[in-house]
């Protein structure tokens, strides 16, 4: 039987990159012969996931990944795997039975994402920075040894840091008057943010290595190519709109109460705390420059206006 490379979350925001990479690299490379890509997807039938199921080695399997098994991986002979985890409070026990079931199950290595190097600790106020900071402790543990893993890091997803920003261009153009422009973003700290499909090629990258034991217990550090500040953001919009920006506010986290409001049975107390996530951030704490593995590989090119011009154009 083929050996298996396991990607969960095909169809996400890494995933895809992640699967077309792989697609590509393994296709390519004559040492990679006898591997398939196992693309998991919550609906064979959906665009993304048609798209997707083309490329070469790929295999479609409707199956969420919290709900894998020893067994299934075993009978799928998966190797290796990659797991972009949510941000639902559960995501601890989740993620961790994930990791469990790839242990007993043999599996050689696995990529995940993490998030923000500053952020992951265990003193972090957000809970899934937390989170992170406990999964790859685990992961570090003796009792894990023969599962190999690397942890990417990334800095803040560029389309959700500039997101407000590209819906108050549309509204702009849409109707010719202004409400205020709320960013996340502080008004004088650049923040190096990230165009999430290059974390899946970097991630592809990383899964197609013949010897992955030089990336075992790795922690890469993962900013864009520059960073950007709440008055560049807004230079871009005013730019965007021809006009200034009359109303902005800085910091402002006040998404994640409309998160609330669409939650239920969260605990209220534990995810409020995503109004911390970026204080790190907002502090100026570095996050570290791009670990070298990663710059080695010459994939993270986008920089933030090109990601802002691909959201409102």
């Amino acid at each position: 039987m083929a050996r298996s490379i396991l990607v969960a979350g095909a169809t996400g925001n890494t995933g895809q990159s992640a699967v077309e990479t792989l697609s590509h690299l393994l296709n390519s490379k004559p040492s990679s012969s006898g591997y398939k890509i196992i693309a998991l997807t919550r609906s064979k039938d959906g665009a993304t996931a048609q798209r997707l199921a083309k490329l070469p080695l790929v295999q479609l399997e409707e199956k969420s990944w919290v709900e894998i098994t020893p067994e299934w991986l075993q009978e799928k002979n998966v190797e290796r795997a990659f797991i972009a985890p949510h941000l639902q409070t559960n995501q601890f026990a989740e993620e961790s039975t994930f990791h469990l079931a790839l242990l007993h199950a043999n599996v050689k290595y696995v990529v995940r994402i993490s998030t923000a190097h500053p952020a992951v600790r265990p003193d972090s106020k957000s809970y899934y920075q937390r989170t992170h900071w406990a999964i790859e402790a685990r992961l570090s543990s003796p009792e894990f040894e023969k599962l190999q893993w690397t942890s990417l890091q990334p800095n803040a997803f560029g389309p959700t840091y500039l997101y407000s920003a590209a819906q108050f261009v549309k509204n702009f153009r849409s109707t010719g008057k202004q409400d205020t422009l709320s960013l996340m973003a502080p008004k004088d700290v650049p923040v190096p943010i990230i165009h999430p499909p290059e974390i899946g090629v970097v991630a592809a990258h990383l899964l197609a290595e013949e010897n992955t034991s030089k990336h075992n217990k790795a922690k890469y550090i993962l900013n864009g190519p520059e960073g950007v500040t709440g008055q560049q953001i807004v230079q871009m919009v005013e730019q965007a709109i021809g006009t200034s920006v009359e109303n902005v506010i800085c910091k402002d986290m006040s998404s994640v109460d409309s998160l609330l409001e669409g939650l239920q049975n969260e605990s209220p107390n534990v995810i409020s705390s995503l109004r911390y996530a970026l204080e790190a951030s907002w502090e100026g704490k570095p996050s570290g420059s791009t670990s070298p593995e990663i710059l080695d590989l010459g994939v993270i090119k986008h920089t933030p206006a090109e990601m802002f011009n691909s959201l409102i154009n």
